[in-house]
């Protein structure tokens, strides 16, 4: 049965916890990338959501990492931290034109992130939507709306989000709202429960419960024991790749979860 690429991965590469208990002692952090790229497949970079970035550097980072390594990238704060989100053109555009493109394949989706206080508006969204481009020199982009307030959690956003289809990112988390429901040809997950005191910031048994959710998703299917904004709504069943990232409680160990989990799949 075909299915799509599972991948798990971090936030991130550089955290000083992770030098000796994921980074071996003796490796400089000018190779951390090129170590990191090797033990997971994936890395959400969150520093591009407080800053631009040089094309150098994005070249940089491409040619550090193996071939079917991605980059997923926070969108640039300026775009989604607005009262009215469709005038944000012209910083969505000076972020799409900072260099991201020099990743080519390597680049993933870009998450846009919204603020807790951000209440969904019907016009408000789709004026965003609308922004989004579906390429950029010659690559197509995917788009992930990470959204935190409860006012989302109604059929419409799906609905709407699902037209132009791009992703509703499912946070695990302890207060943002919790999401599942499928928009796009692909899955964007962040699981932000884990604990530092698990040596896989999650435990097995829930390692299990994800590789399976992971596994369902790949194959094109829903879990059934994720909450939706819309359980009325059946997806068309087919392939989707799935991001999957262990970020924020629990970072100290995210590696170790994110390999775990990679160790629970099957290949595509």
């Amino acid at each position: 049965m075909s299915k799509g690429t599972i991948r798990a991965g971090i936030g991130g590469w550089t955290f000083e916890p992770w030098e000796g208990t994921f980074y071996p002692d003796d490796l400089p952090k000018k190779r951390q990338l090129e170590y990191a790229s090797r033990q997971i497949p994936t890395i959400e970079v969150n520093g591009t959501y407080y800053g631009s970035q040089k094309p150098a550097v994005y070249a940089k980072w491409a040619s550090e990492a193996p071939d079917d390594f991605v980059f997923s990238l926070k969108g640039n704060r300026f775009v989604t931290n607005r009262k009215v989100l469709s005038e944000a053109s012209e910083s969505l555009e000076k972020f799409l034109a900072s260099g991201i493109t020099e990743l080519g394949r390597k680049l993933g989706p870009l998450v846009w992130q919204f603020a807790p206080t951000k209440k969904f508006d019907p016009e408000d969204f789709e004026g965003f939507l609308e922004l989004l481009p579906a390429e950029r020199d010659g690559i197509a982009l995917r788009h992930v709306l990470e959204v935190r307030h409860d006012s989302f959690v109604v059929p419409e956003f799906p609905a709407l989000v699902r037209r132009y289809g791009a992703a509703i990112c499912y946070a695990h988390h302890f207060t943002y709202p919790e999401m599942a429901d499928l928009t796009a040809d692909f899955v964007y997950a962040r699981l932000q429960r884990g604990e530092d005191s698990v040596p896989t910031a999650y435990p097995p048994d829930e390692l299990d419960a994800w590789a399976k959710r992971a596994e369902t998703w790949a194959e094109g299917g829903q879990p059934d024991d994720l909450p939706l904004a819309d359980p009325s709504f059946k997806p068309e069943v087919r392939p989707r790749d799935v991001f999957v990232y262990f970020i924020h409680e629990g970072k100290i160990n995210a590696p170790q979860a994110a390999q775990a989990l990679m160790q629970r799949v099957r290949p595509a």
